[in-house]
């Protein structure tokens, strides 16, 4: 099931396309739109790659799955959404950090390193650290 997208986002042309038919996804070319702004978002993205808060740990995330390009634009779909939402419920930012992923997914996480070093030949037992 595909996340809804944001249409204040589709103008600056950082919304995936959808493609989907009998269920397979195509690939489709990205959309066109405000190029000024689609480049700053982008080079930013870039940019945050590094840092190490939520953005940045997103940008990691998609790298390891997609690629570059595609994990800037799915980071600089993320600042638009930000900003949007600042802009119009006047908030400050709060940054939900680096390892706001790794939280998500802790059981996943320990199940995936426990099978790991079971397959390299190691007994594993866990226990909860008091």
């Amino acid at each position: 099931m595909l996340k809804k997208q944001f249409p204040r986002c589709s103008w600056a042309a950082l919304v995936p396309g959808h493609n989907e038919s009998a269920g397979k996804r195509k690939s489709v070319k990205g959309k066109k739109g405000n190029k000024y702004l689609k480049s700053a978002l982008t080079e930013a993205a870039h940019s945050v790659g590094a840092s190490k808060n939520y953005l940045g740990a997103m940008y990691r995330r998609t790298l390891a799955r997609k690629g570059r390009k595609r994990a800037a634009i799915v980071v600089a779909h993320a600042m638009l959404r930000i900003a949007y939402y600042l802009l119009t419920r006047k908030e400050m930012y709060v940054d939900l950090g680096e390892d706001y992923f790794d939280k998500q997914k802790q059981g996943a996480i320990v199940r995936n390193s426990v099978r790991r070093l079971e397959a390299l030949g190691y007994n594993v037992t866990i226990s909860e650290v008091s």
